[in-house]
């Protein structure tokens, strides 16, 4: 199992656990160049409060080996013109490195924030997935560019705007997914799926996978490399009194997944749909401080990984090895002590 981080880094969780708080740009080099040094595979960027291809330029640079990645940059708000060039520039920049990760958004977002109409994600990200590759094909092989589709008719490539081939013209795509309509999408263009955290393991293999294999056979595709990066729950600390406290945080953020009914079938899968529904009205009426104690043990199991530091990386591997190629963890750094204790237990997941 491949082990990958988000941004930022520094002195604070490497895991990206504090949505409240923008990464700093002038520390991404640095931060990158940590995640090197403690052997990570890939460093990881979400679309929040920055730019995640700016953010993956820095980390580009100032990095040699590290493997670089969106998870996820927004796609339909870019043209896939847009897109295309950007992870065209990023693959040139760092050498074959870069890995595009793509989510759809929902619809709210994608008409009141981003001011677009909205369109049924799946056939929508399909096109825009092929649109990107056909783009990267003229560029690379010259071939005639003739995208004709529901939402992108794009046949114009003149030489000023055309960069030309590269030496790693293959960027792999993965998209994020939650419902089975994207995991087939994904089979049949992508090659890889970024679970949301609250899918559960059993989830990805008897829900999603069967699914993205579904979307394989559509196509005629090959599933030999294709990816699944999760991005797990985990409460994890170096004694059980700190644990404690990472575990109330957890069972929170189940609480607040539970009563999101984009997740919904996540829950549903394990038979808690009375739960989502009762969590989905706490919500609506702001109710937040109530709605970690409808998370018993029991549930907590089913959707986070829960240990010290001294057994959270088998826990992980026992978990996610059979379903995960590529997972995301880390513990807060703030000294070096957490340096060497971050690097130890990437070595014994990746010796598992």
């Amino acid at each position: 199992m491949k082990i990958e981080t988000l941004l930022p880094l520094g002195k604070v969780d490497p895991g990206l656990r504090q949505p409240e708080k923008a990464l700093e740009i002038a520390q991404v080099a640095a931060d990158a160049k940590i995640v090197e040094d403690l052997g990570y595979d890939a460093l990881m960027v979400e679309e929040t409060k920055v730019d995640p291809f700016i953010v993956m330029a820095l980390a580009a640079q100032a990095t040699t080996k590290l493997g670089l990645g969106t998870a996820v940059a927004i796609a339909f708000p870019r043209s896939p013109t847009v897109t295309a060039m950007s992870a065209w520039t990023l693959s040139k920049l760092s050498g074959g490195r870069f890995t595009l990760g793509l989510g759809t958004q929902v619809k709210g977002h994608i008409e009141r924030r981003y001011g677009m109409n909205w369109s049924a994600a799946g056939p929508w990200i399909r096109e825009y997935v092929s649109a990107v590759r056909a783009i990267w094909d003229c560029w690379q092989n010259g071939t005639e560019l003739d995208i004709k589709g529901e939402h992108y008719n794009i046949n114009l490539m003149v030489p000023l705007f055309n960069p030309g081939p590269i030496e790693h013209p293959h960027i792999p795509i993965h998209l994020a997914a939650v419902n089975t309509v994207l995991c087939q999408v994904a089979g049949e263009v992508a090659d890889g799926i970024r679970p949301h955290p609250v899918c559960s393991a059993e989830y990805i293999e008897k829900v999603m996978l069967p699914a993205v294999r579904e979307g394989a056979e559509k196509s005629g595709r090959d599933l030999k490399d294709f990816k699944v990066s999760i991005k797990p729950l985990i409460a994890t600390a170096a004694d059980e009194e700190a644990l404690q406290k990472k575990i109330v945080d957890v069972r929170a953020r189940v609480a607040f997944y539970a009563s999101t009914p984009a997740y919904a079938a996540a829950f549903e899968f394990h038979g808690l749909s009375d739960l989502a529904s009762r969590l989905k009205i706490l919500s609506k009426e702001q109710r937040w401080e109530e709605m970690p104690a409808f998370i018993d043990d029991d549930v907590l199991d089913l959707f986070a990984t829960v240990g010290t530091f001294d057994v959270i990386g088998k826990k992980l591997v026992d978990r996610y090895g059979k379903v995960a190629t590529n997972a995301e963890f880390s513990i807060p750094i703030a000294n070096e002590q957490d340096m060497e204790t971050m690097r130890d237990l990437i070595r014994k997941i990746h010796a598992s």
